[in-house]
């Protein structure tokens, strides 16, 4: 009994000194972006070389154009772009672990989503994000943010259906 005790505290202990996820896969929480969209253009057919390429899709999902938040888009501590309303951005990352967060500008809300995924050099990666909320009159629920990994052809036809997302830091 005495072994079960310890080894309870102790794992109460070393998960006390983890730190938060976010905080590590989010940017400073003052920056905002100024985002614009633009008609879709092609996508890239190849990831630069040893590299990855990882897209971010905003979906207003069935119930459309319930989503009026710019997103922030985080990638290991550092904010890599925005986008809003059926839009998309893609990045090119290095191979290894990646820890993704998406979060709503500054004032918007406190929403937050989280993901992490391992890059391989020449793959193609999709996240989506989509803003959920009462979606049932009998059981109306929070809003919260959905990041999902779509499969790639849902992807691909969000990607040629929606403009592309130009975000840059506001000054």
């Amino acid at each position: 009994m005495r072994i079960v005790v310890v080894m309870f505290f102790a794992a109460f202990a070393f998960a006390q000194d983890q730190p938060l996820a976010y905080p590590a896969a989010c940017g400073s929480e003052k920056v905002s972006f100024d985002v614009k969209t633009e008609q879709s253009q092609p996508a890239p057919a190849q990831p630069d070389p040893g590299k990855a390429l990882v897209y971010f899709i905003q979906d207003d999902g069935p119930l459309g154009n319930h989503q009026h938040s710019t997103l922030r888009v985080g990638l290991d501590g550092a904010w890599v772009g925005a986008y809003k309303h059926n839009s998309y951005f893609s990045v090119s990352v290095g191979p290894g672990e990646h820890h993704v967060c998406v979060n709503p500008q500054p004032g918007e809300s406190g929403l937050k989503a989280l993901a992490h995924f391992a890059a391989e050099p020449g793959k193609v990666y999709y996240f989506r994000t989509q803003l959920l909320a009462g979606i049932t009159t009998l059981y109306p629920t929070p809003p919260h943010l959905d990041l999902d990994q779509p499969d790639s052809d849902q992807a691909k036809y969000l990607i040629a259906s929606f403009p592309v997302s130009v975000s840059q830091p506001k000054k």
